[in-house]
């Protein structure tokens, strides 16, 4: 009889591919882990105890088969692992990446809650489809048969990118436009380099380009082309633009110099490492070096924002956050990173105004502390009486997270129905909006949210046009 090769967290203890010295990946924008071999993701994977009812898959927003793909790893079966992953997942290399596992498939791990640490399941994720590409076992776009019938995907990001991926595959004929110089998103601009490299990102977009995805690169809608325009250009369009409007601060000297926002900062950065010139960072405004360094919000955002100050050589690095570390919403993976590297979070803070001369001079801040629970059921910061002080500083980033733009406005759109939080309103199960044939997914649909969910808009949305036209063909036939 073969010897069981899973079941082995008892014996096994978890352990996560071993990171570069902070001291060390401080200096470039690198990725912390290094690679797992071949025999400790077997190990790690062989640590899954196969429960009948895996929580993990349950909590994943694309529900992989994450117990399957992890015992085919476990038995060497390493290409079949990653074939499985990705009948349910467009980009498993970058989910295996940037998802918060902690929050989401490990943090439900049966035999995390039995206390003898979760599978590291991102880890083994990501393993397995580098494998994947050093091997081959990533194949072309090769549609069956190519279709006459035509999609337009606005914003080039993991929403779009998923849909897009989905509708070629079919025969489809696919062209995105995006705003930017290169596709990705906040995937290439948004997330540093530390916790994506660039290069898996490209290649997954070379992969669509290379079986038939048209890219419109540098194309703002509204301005460059019209709405309609697009629309009428295909027989279904999708709308995946992401949320770009900072949240800002009403306190005094808000808008001084010296006070950024995260998106430009995060998107110089992510300029500069793929080697482009940008004015604002050459010239110093977005370039932390040697600078003491503010960050204000307590979201994955505000530790990436962080995290590359440390790398771009800031003088000293604080992130204030209104709340205890306990309520942060923000992974806590990411603020133990960001610990080991030198960045000094004070927790219960939060600025009342900025004192300027002809930049930014100091931080007014309010020391806080949590009161009665709000309406979502956390407790809500208040300040303490006689608790002000200045915290000097040379740059500040506000990281307060992102609003929808006004698209309807923006783009002359009459009819396109949005929510009260400016969202666009779409149907839950087919992402159909108030205008036929015309879809919307990731986060201008739902808010701020993570890659994951992307994904699994844009994979929806594909889905619901497939059937949306074979009904539209179907009446036309009749």
């Amino acid at each position: 009889m073969a010897k069981q090769p899973m079941l082995k967290f008892v014996t096994v203890a978890r352990e996560m591919p071993e990171k570069r010295e902070a001291t060390v990946r401080a200096q470039d924008f690198g990725e912390i882990y290094r690679e797992f071999a071949a025999a400790r993701a077997a190990e790690q994977a062989a640590r899954c105890s196969q429960c009948g009812v895996p929580y993990c898959q349950t909590h994943c927003p694309l529900h992989n088969n994450i117990p399957d793909w992890l015992r085919l790893t476990a038995e060497g079966r390493l290409q079949e692992a990653y074939e499985l992953s990705q009948q349910t997942n467009t980009f498993p290399e970058i989910c295996g990446r940037i998802c918060p596992q902690d929050r989401l498939c490990e943090g439900n791990c049966v035999i995390e809650q039995a206390g003898h640490g979760t599978v590291t399941i991102g880890a083994v994720e990501k393993y397995l489809t580098d494998t994947a590409w050093d091997n081959g076992w990533v194949k072309p776009i090769r549609p069956a048969r190519e279709r006459p019938e035509s999609v337009g995907i606005i914003g080039a990001g993991p929403a779009g990118l998923a849909a897009a991926d989905v509708l070629r595959r079919a025969g489809l004929q696919v062209t995105v436009y995006d705003r930017h110089d290169r596709a990705g998103g906040l995937m290439s601009y948004g997330i540093p380099g530390f916790k994506l490299e660039k290069d898996v990102v490209m290649q997954r977009v070379a992969q669509l380009e290379k079986g038939g995805v048209e890219f419109v690169q540098n194309c703002n809608v509204g301005e460059d082309v019209s709405f309609d325009a697009i629309r009428g250009s295909h027989d279904a369009v999708i709308i995946a633009t992401g949320v770009y409007k900072s949240r800002d601060l009403e306190v005094p000297n808000a808008g001084a110099a010296g006070i950024v926002r995260a998106i430009d900062y995060l998107t110089a950065s992510g300029r500069k490492c793929f080697g482009d010139e940008v004015a604002e960072f050459d010239g110093g405004a977005l370039d932390a070096r040697g600078k003491r360094v503010v960050v204000i919000g307590g979201g994955d955002t505000a530790m990436d924002c962080v995290r590359t100050a440390i790398r771009q050589g800031a003088q000293s690095v604080k992130c204030l956050y209104r709340r205890d570390r306990a309520n942060m919403p923000g992974s806590q993976r990411e603020v133990a990173n960001a610990e080991e590297e030198g960045v000094d979070f004070v927790w219960l803070t939060a600025p009342r105004g900025f004192t300027t001369a002809e930049e930014i001079e100091a931080v007014m801040i309010s020391q806080m502390r949590l009161g009665a629970p709000d309406a979502s059921g956390r407790q809500s910061p208040e300040p303490v009486a006689g608790a002000d002080y200045l915290e000097h500083a040379d740059l500040v980033i506000k990281a307060l997270g992102f609003d929808p733009e006004d698209l309807p406005g923006l783009w002359g759109i009459e009819g396109l129905e949005v929510t009260r939080w400016g969202t666009i309103r779409t149907h839950f199960a087919t992402h159909a909006t108030s205008l036929p044939g015309v879809y919307a997914v990731g986060d201008i649909m739902r808010g701020a949210s993570l890659v994951v969910w992307a994904i699994r808009d844009g994979r929806e949305a594909a889905e619901s046009i497939l059937v949306y036209l074979a009904e539209t063909q179907a009446v036309a036939a009749e």
